[in-house]
């Protein structure tokens, strides 16, 4: 039995197909699906057939329990480990594959973190070089509010509202483009703990468009402050003089 996401991302592991692994031939006989959990990227089959192909003994690495509810984890871990003929690590299925993947996660982690920075940088210099001209192309209007008796800190509030403003539109419209793209997108890596493959779907939750949102946000304030300080600060009768 294939898991969806290893028949997706390998080839040779359709329904009918046989392969060869170790000292036996294998079948596909159905592919199954597990709510997009890393099951999926796994290969199934009877454990009593599977030890003989490898030459294997009848012990096992791991053995998956299913208990009644997550309350009874305990007294199930307690029980095994307390037990002095066994020699065993219990803990929880989420926790095992967080500890497995930890370091594959560091470092898609680590790259996206320095991809984001460089581009959020890039991303305020576009907001300055948008916003100063936003100011040239108003300069004698801006100078028309200040000689009404708007103070300086009203023009810097308005500069920073309209750059947050175009920031947030390009923060939900890039949120909309990456849920397009990549919610439920399929691809699979190394588990250099384990040295197998792992199969995995990217999701895009709310959670994550907030703080893209966020993000984009910041960057349009910074973006714009140092236009809104340049605005503030425009001599009046110098500026109304400009065409």
């Amino acid at each position: 039995m294939v898991g969806r996401s290893a028949a997706n991302q390998f080839a040779g592991l359709e329904l009918g197909q046989a392969l060869r692994w170790g000292e036996n031939t294998w079948t596909v006989v159905g592919i199954f699906e597990a709510d997009g959990t890393i099951s999926e990227s796994e290969i199934w089959c009877d454990a009593a057939v599977l030890q003989p192909a490898y030459r294997r003994g009848s012990t096992f690495q791991s053995v998956i329990a299913r208990l009644d509810s997550p309350e009874a984890f305990r007294p199930f871990k307690d029980t095994l480990t307390t037990d002095p003929r066994l020699d065993v690590k219990v803990e929880r299925e989420t926790d095992y594959y967080s500890s497995q993947s930890s370091q594959i996660r560091g470092i898609i982690t680590g790259i996206g973190t320095v991809i984001a920075v460089l581009m959020g940088i890039g991303a305020v210099f576009g907001a300055i070089n948008t916003m100063y001209n936003a100011v040239a192309t108003r300069t004698r209007e801006i100078a028309t509010l200040r000689a009404l008796g708007f103070r300086g800190s009203s023009v810097v509030v308005s500069v920073l509202v309209e750059s947050a403003l175009l920031a947030g539109l390009g923060g939900l419209i890039g949120g909309a483009a990456a849920y397009a793209a990549f919610h439920g997108y399929q691809t699979a890596t190394m588990n250099w703990q384990t040295f197998s493959q792992v199969a995995f779907a990217f999701t895009v939750t709310p959670a994550l468009l907030v703080q893209g949102a966020t993000y984009a946000l910041l960057m349009g304030l910074i973006g714009g402050l140092f236009p809104a300080i340049r605005a503030a600060r425009m001599p009046i009768v110098t500026a109304l003089r400009e065409l």
